[in-house]
């Protein structure tokens, strides 16, 4: 019996990684991103914390854990599409839960953060 919970523990692991969006929230990929950027006036935010560079374009920096606090940084229309970044992306899903809990409908999350923003051979300011 013993010799099963090894296993049974890395599956647990493994089906945790495997993140799915919620339907409120789209996942957005970095050349996705870039390209809806030069094509588009979008608003940008990077919720990383502790502050980091930025993605060039950003429109506001709001720590994810004070999205609340910042609701004056924001679009008064909560159905402006809204664009968000951390490093790597799970302050990202937790801000747009936070969003959509205030009534915020469009909303995405860059996949991968600045880490896959970097990757994909984008620079930061």
């Amino acid at each position: 019996m013993k010799k099963y919970y090894p296993i049974t523990a890395l599956l647990f692991f493994l089906s945790g990684c495997a993140y799915q969006a919620p339907d409120y929230l789209q996942v957005i990929a970095a050349p996705e991103l870039n390209q809806l950027m030069q094509n588009q006036d979008i608003f940008l935010v990077d919720v990383h914390t502790p502050e980091q560079r930025h993605i060039k374009g950003t429109d506001v920096f709001i720590p994810y854990n004070n999205v609340e606090q910042h609701l004056d940084k924001l679009p008064k229309d909560k159905n402006t599409p809204i664009y968000l970044y951390c490093e790597g992306g799970p302050m990202g899903n937790a801000a747009a839960k936070t969003l959509h809990a205030l009534g915020y409908t469009h909303l995405s999350n860059l996949d991968g953060g600045t880490k896959a923003w970097k990757q994909a051979g984008f620079g930061l300011e």
